[in-house]
């Protein structure tokens, strides 16, 4: 009966040894659940383990000890507040202890891609860097002072034509030689360029009465005559044929002689032509003028030796800006101030 007895009671062991070995597949424990929960959680991204490995551990080997979490954030991955603040941090430049290395990288770019102002540069933030450089520089100035625009040669001529200009003497050397090179000159009557005048013996030089000073009273004295070659002759020693007309020479001066040759009384001009008292001829003088003249920009015409209307009016200009009495005719100031008396 013992033996029966216990033969029962070892059955009895290993039936509840085999029911004690099925009930944890069969109905987990709270433990059970709660060491599976904390098995997703050891799987949370490498950032997060990367930076608690010590706290992960602990979790690891205390889970059985601790309570359940509640059904519904059994499985959820803890937060990850470090990746968050380094990559703010690294926007912002500035370094974050806990940031990855790819973050860590990225702050490296933002930092290198960021110049920062020089000491030289004093400009607002919003200016470009071009426009810093430009105002900062002194080389600045120098194209602005070398700015100030200079009158050309061909402005100079302009201006003096205009009588605006600043008075300029004629060069020495030059009216030499030109001089020289019209030694032999002999003017042309052209009627068709230059109209002849005619003989008007109540004619007055215009304006003379106003011309101060003995150097004008020939100009303002001068009457138009009409005498024969006798009547010449008998008071004056050179009575010349020039350019198509008869002159004669009266000290320093030449004059029309209006009737000495009815057939030869081509003048461009009636009026007394001063030459000096080496009486050249008028019509050279007149050709040594209107090319001086022609180099300083004052006459645009031909070298013909005719005071013609374009000759007169260049004389006029430059009288004027010389401060001569302007006569419009080659008169001694005139010629002195030309280097030609």
């Amino acid at each position: 009966m013992k033996k029966f007895t216990s033969l029962l009671i070892g059955c009895s062991l290993v039936l509840a040894g085999v029911a004690l070995a099925q009930q944890p597949n069969e109905q987990p424990t709270p433990k059970n659940k709660q060491g599976a929960g904390k098995t997703h959680t050891a799987q949370a991204p490498p950032e997060a383990n990367a930076a608690k490995p010590e706290a992960t551990a602990a979790k690891q080997h205390g889970a059985r000890n601790e309570r359940a979490t509640p059904k519904g954030h059994k499985g959820e991955a803890p937060p990850q507040p470090a990746a968050s603040t380094a990559t703010e941090r690294n926007v912002s430049g500035q370094p974050a202890t806990s940031a990855t290395p790819g973050a860590k990288q990225q702050a490296g770019q933002h930092r290198k891609g960021t110049k920062p102002p020089t000491a030289n540069t004093k400009t607002s933030p919003s200016a470009s860097p071009a426009t810093a450089t430009t105002s900062a520089t002194p080389a600045t100035a120098a194209p602005l002072a070398s700015a100030a625009p200079s009158v050309s040669a061909a402005g100079q001529q302009n201006a003096r034509a205009k009588g605006t200009g600043a008075a300029k003497k004629p060069d020495p050397q030059q009216v030499q030689q030109i001089k020289s090179q019209h030694a032999n000159f002999r003017a042309q009557p052209k009627p068709q360029q230059v109209p002849p005048v005619t003989f008007n013996q109540n004619y007055r030089i215009q304006g003379s009465d106003q011309w101060q000073g003995t150097q004008y009273e020939v100009f303002r004295s001068y009457r138009p005559e009409r005498h024969d070659q006798g009547w010449y002759r008998s008071r004056y020693n050179r009575v010349e044929l020039i350019g198509g007309g008869y002159y004669y020479w009266n000290n320093g001066y030449w004059y029309p002689a209006w009737g000495y040759n009815p057939s030869a009384e081509y003048y461009a001009y009636d009026g007394p032509i001063y030459v000096g008292h080496r009486a050249e001829p008028p019509d050279k003088v007149i050709a040594d003028v209107q090319a001086v003249l022609q180099q300083m920009g004052y006459y645009k015409g031909e070298v013909d030796g005719l005071l013609g209307p374009l000759t007169r009016e260049a004389l006029t200009a430059y009288q004027s800006e010389q401060g001569l009495t302007t006569t419009a005719a080659i008169d001694e100031p005139t010629l002195d101030s030309l280097g030609m008396g």
